[in-house]
């Protein structure tokens, strides 16, 4: 970290010459442009050496037993670029910021490397909020006041809740793969969403989505020679979870000239060229609404998957958690259980693994920690060590465990809350739709951008031509041209973008990913800083 702020500031104070005093603009009623973005990245960074300074110092004379060269070699192989270099960067801007407000051309961090919908300012949705207040504070329940304060609806769901829970308490364990009740719920959610039968015994609980891909990965690979077929682009979570657990991508690449389209003839590729080393490959990652690439897949593109599988004896492992997050009229979400049922398998026929979170769609309750993993098409004996794998970790978090079962079975037509929970839905996601094709046309506006149709998700992944000389200064401080742009951005606008090279690309090509989530009256300074930082970073480096 020191050797890349000491190479960055050279970079700065490189930049800041040739600029001499010519300050690029960031017109937005947020901006006020009262130094550069070199200038001020320098005053940040002098600050960031004292620190990094006596880290560097105290780490060379530790005598402590625990060093890198000691710790599990899996932990350093594992990377999460979305939590990484640059968001370490702009939390440490932030900081800054407080102190020294005038440093810098931009007076906010704005963290669109995330989906991370309420830490932008997305409220909760209420009915949801009602029900979790009322089941962790229950003596709620008993007081009059509650009938003019709660709506009816929701008062009777925590009793109902309530009354699944032994004691009543909240605060204590749970069955390892959750609560029965709330099982029942998100089975009898799942069946209603597909149409073909769900079995609460194939529910676990877990906190989010990421615990359950980490449990199929541990179960799934013991060495090298085990692989996991995974697209690229592909949510970092996967490519981390797979070098932890000692295992091998098999990287499958989307084709972005037909909008994020996967082939079966490059999985057949793929999966042949693995097994001719070696490679034992054990299952098939697809994320459906794509993360980081927004695409959904056409239901025809799911049959041919679902039969690769079948085929080929893979385990589907299904991130369907942006389930909800379908912005075009032409595309719809199918799951992959129920096109696997569709076509006529059963337990009996294919693995299928299916993720689901509380994180994401409209509900966007990153931090409460809620998901779950239906898992069909494993024998008794596997599900043992599955369970046991569960019960290692006793249970997953209560108000989480409530929230899966709410976001499985929202309030209905005649509901107490269904207006006011609909109008909620409603106006997020299309509020979503909206801001996603706003910032869709003003990355395709940009000189040498191109950026595919957001279908779904909370992500746009644009591709960016960089000039060669953009190419061979960042090749000069050692970083990836993505990342050398995406820093850039950062120093000079305050936004937070992912670059390309986080989620893996067809090499020779160079993208970032950015969230959609930032609230409508935050989108027009957005653009408008990316606007004029991509203009003066093109000019900067132009061939």
């Amino acid at each position: 970290m020191r050797r890349f702020l000491i190479n960055q500031a050279k970079g700065l104070v490189d930049h800041s010459r040739r600029q001499h005093h010519k300050s690029p603009s960031f017109l937005s009623p947020q901006s006020r442009p009262l130094a550069s973005p070199a200038s001020a990245s320098l005053v940040s960074l002098s600050r960031f050496f004292s620190s990094t300074s006596d880290m560097s110092a105290s780490d060379s004379t530790s005598s402590l037993p625990v060093t890198v060269d000691s710790i599990n070699p899996k932990v350093l192989k594992c990377e999460y670029a979305v939590r990484g270099e640059i968001v370490n960067i702009a939390q440490k801007l932030q900081e800054d910021l407080k102190a020294n407000k005038d440093a810098y051309p931009f007076d906010e961090i704005i963290y669109c490397n995330i989906g991370n919908p309420q830490s932008l300012g997305q409220l909760p949705i209420r009915f949801f909020r009602e029900v979790l207040a009322l089941c962790d504070h229950s003596s709620l329940l008993d007081e009059s006041e509650t009938h003019g304060l709660f709506s009816i609806d929701s008062i009777d769901r925590a009793w109902k809740i309530l009354d699944q829970i032994p004691g009543r308490a909240t605060g204590a364990y749970s069955h390892s793969q959750g609560i029965k009740g709330l099982r029942d719920v998100i089975a009898a959610g799942i069946e209603a969403r597909d149409g073909f039968p769900a079995d609460p015994n194939d529910i676990f609980l877990t906190d989010g989505a990421s615990p359950a891909v980490h449990m199929m990965m541990q179960l799934l690979l013991s060495s090298e020679k085990d692989g996991i077929l995974c697209p690229i682009p592909q949510y970092p979570l996967y490519s981390a979870s797979i070098a932890l657990h000692g295992g091998s991508l098999v990287p499958y690449y989307l084709d972005e000239a037909t909008g994020w389209g996967l082939e079966i003839s490059d999985l057949k590729k793929q999966l042949e060229e693995a097994r001719s080393k070696g490679i034992a490959v054990r299952a098939l990652v697809v994320i459906n609404p794509g993360n980081p690439t927004g695409q959904v897949l056409a239901e025809e593109n799911q049959r041919d998957i679902v039969n690769f599988c079948k085929q080929e004896g893979l385990v589907l492992l299904a991130d369907e958690v942006y389930q909800e997050n379908v912005y075009v009229p032409d595309k719809k979400f199918h799951s992959f259980k129920k096109v696997a049922r569709s076509l006529g398998y059963g337990e009996k026929d294919i693995s299928l693994v299916s993720f689901q979170s509380v994180s994401k769609g409209y509900y966007g309750e990153c931090g409460k920690r809620g998901g779950y993993m239906e898992v069909t098409g494993f024998t008794s004996d596997v599900r043992e060590q599955i369970y046991k794998m569960a019960s290692v970790n006793l249970c997953s978090n209560i108000s989480g465990q409530i929230l899966a079962s709410l976001v499985m079975s929202p309030p209905k037509p005649g509901d107490d809350s269904y207006d006011s929970y609909m109008a909620e839905r409603d106006g997020i996601l299309s509020s979503m739709a909206k801001r996603a094709k706003t910032l869709e046309d003003a990355l395709n506006s940009l000189e040498g951008v191109t950026c595919n149709r957001a279908e779904g998700a909370m992500y746009l992944f644009p591709r960016i031509s960089l000039p060669q000389k953009a190419i061979e200064a960042a090749e000069a401080e050692k970083t990836a041209p993505d990342a050398f742009y995406c820093k850039r951005l950062l120093n000079a606008t305050g936004v937070v973008v992912v670059p390309g090279s986080g989620f893996g690309q067809v090499p020779g090509t160079w993208h970032f990913r950015c969230t959609i989530l930032p609230q409508e009256d935050k989108i027009p300074a957005i653009v408008n800083r990316l606007t004029e930082f991509h203009k003066s970073f093109m000019d900067e480096f132009r061939d």
